[in-house]
């Protein structure tokens, strides 16, 4: 009989510890993973998260999904270190977070033209820039875009009265005529001009050809290597579909972000899509690396990073193009 109850005993404990084995963050009883994702509330930073919730992607890849809107990529980070998030979406300007060893890239999503340096009517050339009090929210592709304009006028930012602030307040501030000029991207520029029509367009990510200016999507230093390929088969797949169903596309981010969807295509506009082939291909011969070493090099100048890193010691593209053969 002892020996028939240690028997059972030991059966017992294999199967708790079976049963407590399952991945980080899974639900109770179920091999379903939990993932929180962050984003930012326009058509680059939604439209994978609208078509993978549509398409019942993250149940497919085994991933229950819980998604939180931020205004900007650098609070997302902030969050994923802080261990809010697991994953988060930043625009070209906050990937010196990445470079700086904060997160990991683990897929690139678009090539944008969004980003504006904006004026107050009577503004009408960036060497007037000087003196002039600037609203811009630190660590973005506004703060970008304002730092290359300056450098194309000449300028530098002692020759301004920087104002940092959030991408939201600089809606208000510019309409108030608060500040003169502000670094700020579309869709929000959309917000702006409904109260200053007559504002002015002093440059775009477009003008300055040596750069491209890459989205991108972030993992937690901590993520699991299965949890982040699981997240990746979902980005691809809702890539295609994205490339695929343009206008299906623009009509499930409008019902996400509750837009109209005319505001939601024109949005999309300002940005080159990118798909899954695309982007495989651009790993493999080394295009991504370029892109990535370029935003460094003026990241290095702008002083957001001390050194210029190996772009593969950030950018998981192994681990991106290996997910499409899973």
């Amino acid at each position: 009989m002892k020996r028939l109850l240690a028997a059972v005993a030991a059966a017992s404990l294999l199967l708790l510890t079976a049963c407590g084995s399952s991945d980080d963050n899974s639900t109770s009883g179920s091999s379903t993973v939990k993932v929180n994702f962050g984003y930012i509330g326009d058509y680059n930073g939604s439209s994978l998260l609208a078509v993978a919730d549509d398409q019942k992607l993250w149940a497919k890849h085994g991933l229950e999904v819980s998604t939180k809107v931020f205004t900007n990529g650098p609070l997302q980070i902030t969050a994923i270190n802080a261990g809010d998030l697991d994953f988060g979406y930043i625009g070209p300007g906050a990937i010196w977070l990445p470079q700086s060893g904060k997160a990991k890239i683990v897929a690139l999503n678009s090539l944008g033209n969004a980003d504006r340096v904006i004026a107050q009517p009577g503004i009408t050339d960036l060497a007037q820039l000087k003196g002039k009090k600037v609203g811009v929210p630190e660590g973005t592709s506004g703060d970008m875009i304002l730092t290359l304009a300056l450098k194309k006028a000449g300028l530098t930012n002692d020759d301004i009265q920087r104002v940092p602030m959030d991408a939201s307040t600089i809606v208000a501030a510019f309409a108030s005529g608060q500040i003169d000029v502000a670094g700020i991207w579309y869709p929000l520029l959309n917000n702006i001009k409904q109260k200053k029509p007559g504002l002015v367009e002093l440059a775009k990510d477009s003008d300055f050809t040596d750069n491209s200016f890459p989205t991108a999507f972030v993992g937690g230093n901590n993520v699991s290597a299965d949890k982040i390929t699981k997240v990746v088969q979902v980005l691809r797949e809702a890539m295609d579909y994205r490339a695929a169903n343009p206008d299906k596309t623009v009509e499930l981010v409008a019902a996400l972000l509750k837009q109209p969807v005319d505001a939601v295509k024109a949005d999309a506009a300002n940005s080159q899509m990118l798909d899954s082939k695309t982007l495989d291909g651009y790993t493999a011969d080394g295009t991504i690396n370029k892109w990535l070493t370029g935003l460094g090099d003026y990241f290095v100048g702008a002083k957001k990073i001390t050194s210029n890193p190996d772009p593969n010691t950030y950018y998981l593209g192994d681990t991106f193009t290996g997910a499409a053969s899973k």
